[in-house]
């Protein structure tokens, strides 16, 4: 799929969203940064990206989001853990994701998924390795303020897990990202 904006098209993305309270802990870290760097992130819940932004025909929602319940029945709960933070030099700091197999297996099956089945082809992810992480700051940072607060951030402890059994279809709405579905992972190994 290009990314050439046709009419009637919207952009998505799809994703995790952690529990409400590593959420809470994300947007902590993420208001912190703002008032103190005046850094930003996008307008969009704490998430880790399965799928980055695409284009979709609306007047066609209904076949992406079957497409993803398809997938998702298939696919078994995981758990995710976060520890500590990471950054992409000089532009992006965020909370380091452990990179699992069970995670890695998800991610590039639900890629193959939508490629098969959909033709939705994410061009940037074939030339890099998938990074998971929930980003904290990722706008108006300067090569000095990314070294000041990644100076504050990295040697901050963070310890989260939880169970993932669903994954969610982000929507934006012109300001921000919305949740427009989630899809629950039903399958039992």
């Amino acid at each position: 799929m290009t990314s050439a904006v046709v009419p009637n098209q919207s952009r998505f993305f799809i994703a995790l969203i952690p529990p409400a309270a590593i959420q809470d802990y994300a947007n902590r870290v993420i208001q912190e940064l703002s008032d103190r760097y005046k850094t930003r992130t996008s307008p969009s819940p704490p998430h880790i990206t399965l799928q980055a932004p695409f284009l979709w025909p609306m007047n066609q929602l209904s076949q992406l989001e079957a497409c993803l319940s398809q997938f998702a029945a298939n696919q078994p709960a995981l758990t995710l853990k976060l520890s500590g933070f990471g950054h992409f030099a000089p532009r992006v700091l965020y909370i380091n994701v452990l990179k699992t197999p069970e995670l890695l297996t998800l991610q590039t099956g639900l890629r193959t998924h939508l490629e098969s089945h959909l033709g939705l082809v994410d061009a940037a992810a074939q030339h890099r390795s998938f990074v998971p992480h929930m980003t904290v700051a990722s706008r108006k940072l300067t090569p000095a303020i990314f070294a000041q607060a990644w100076s504050d951030l990295q040697s901050r402890q963070v310890d989260f897990e939880w169970t993932v059994d669903r994954f969610t279809l982000l929507l934006h709405d012109g300001e921000r990202w919305q949740i427009r579905s989630q899809f629950l992972m039903n399958a039992m190994f």
